[in-house]
């Protein structure tokens, strides 16, 4: 993901609303999220949908291999020797 320039990226819900068209062309070319401010504050972030589909990817994997070395130190792992001559004998019974 594209790094978040505050003085482009930034903006508050008043000017999304009057320029919605313009800042999601601007989310698509650059590709950097947008930040909408409500009151001051942070409120939501706009992010292109390509950039969106690959944090959730990434997350995903994140968490799988999270849950595979919590099942290995549990013990639940199966040896890789293990898989390998499984596999070759179902591919060349």
């Amino acid at each position: 993901m594209a790094i978040l320039k505050p003085s482009q990226d930034v903006q508050p819900l008043s000017a999304f609303r009057a320029n919605a068209a313009g800042f999601l062309d601007q989310v698509r070319s650059t590709k950097r999220p947008l930040v909408l401010t409500q009151h001051g504050k942070s409120a939501a972030v706009v992010l292109d949908v390509d950039q969106y589909e690959a944090l959730v990817d990434e997350i995903e994997v994140i968490r799988d291999i999270r849950q595979a070395k919590a099942e290995l130190a549990r013990g639940e792992g199966i040896p890789h020797e293990e898989v390998v001559a499984e596999l070759r004998a179902k591919l060349n019974p």
